[in-house]
């Protein structure tokens, strides 16, 4: 049986989605690989699960999604022109994020069954231990990495752990929505969980934002999980099962910095203009230009 305070070593990645807010940028190029500056999104993502001491990255792809396996790997040719013509910097840039070997892991989805089924896939290669979800589409912009605020709170509580931050009132039946026992501290204990709930029954106004550390009880709930909210399999029944009927605790940590929804035409847009902002090499003269332009 595994311990539920066992390190977290692993991180799962959906990156199945067909990205079809963004077509025609999409029709041939995973939505996961758009760029935020100079970094696809699923880039960002990575680093953030890295610098959280993640060991080993799962990804859950589909079909024309094999561009992202590329992007993970050595590429000798590239690597090799660079050093011929003393690009130095720029060798060092493609080689310093690569995972080492046997690091990464990809797996399929055959069909588009929602978030929960996506998280199912992965029960193989995540085995008998607790581990990370994160989704990519959603960037968390802060000085301490989002994954890293609910390391060190799993570290603290153990069990299972969601990332959350308020949303406007009106807006809480878009979101997975949770109720929590202390809703202005950074850490409590969840007593809720609803996917999208009608206007007017949520809980609170704090969504999830899609950070997860979840224990691998999960998958065997997932596998007898019916269809939820769209039809799909909703990974929030299934935290719920867990927490009701497997007893296991849930605690939420809140988010305290901005997060961009790269699933989105704004979002996405916003996002390349904070993380350009934010650079040392390029926010000054950015910032300029910006200022041209009103």
């Amino acid at each position: 049986m595994p311990k539920h305070n066992s390190p977290i070593r692993k991180a799962v990645f959906p990156v199945a989605g067909l990205g079809t807010r963004f077509l025609p940028a999409t029709k041939a190029m995973p939505k996961e690989m758009l760029t935020v500056v100079d970094r696809p999104v699923i880039q960002h993502v990575v680093d953030e699960a890295r610098e959280a001491g993640i060991e080993h990255f799962i990804f859950v792809t589909g079909r024309n999604k094999g561009v992202i396996e590329d992007h993970f790997d050595s590429q000798y040719e590239l690597e090799r022109t660079l050093a011929d013509r003393g690009k130095h910097r720029e060798l060092e840039m493609i080689t310093r994020d690569l995972p080492g070997p046997g690091q990464t892991s990809f797996t399929r989805q055959q069909a588009p069954l929602g978030l929960g089924h996506a998280v199912w896939c992965a029960r193989d290669l995540v085995g008998d231990e607790p581990f990370a979800l994160l989704l990519p589409d959603m960037l968390h912009h802060a000085e301490t990495p989002c994954l890293a605020e609910m390391m060190k709170a799993y570290g603290e509580k153990g069990g299972n752990v969601v990332s959350v931050s308020p949303v406007p009132s009106d807006q809480t039946h878009l979101y997975g929505i949770v109720g929590v026992e202390q809703p202005k501290a950074k850490v409590s204990a969840i007593s809720k969980m609803v996917e999208k709930p009608p206007r007017g029954t949520a809980p609170s106004n704090l969504h999830i934002t899609g950070r997860y550390i979840l224990q691998p009880e999960i998958f065997e709930i997932l596998a007898n999980q019916e269809s939820g909210s769209g039809g799909e399999i909703q990974l929030t029944d299934a935290m719920l099962t867990l927490m009701h009927d497997k007893k296991q605790p849930f605690h939420s940590v809140r988010f305290d910095g901005h997060i961009y929804d790269c699933g989105s035409k704004i979002g996405f847009l916003m996002a390349n203009v904070v993380y350009a902002l934010a650079r040392d090499d390029l926010g000054p003269s950015f910032h300029s230009e910006l200022k041209k332009l009103f």
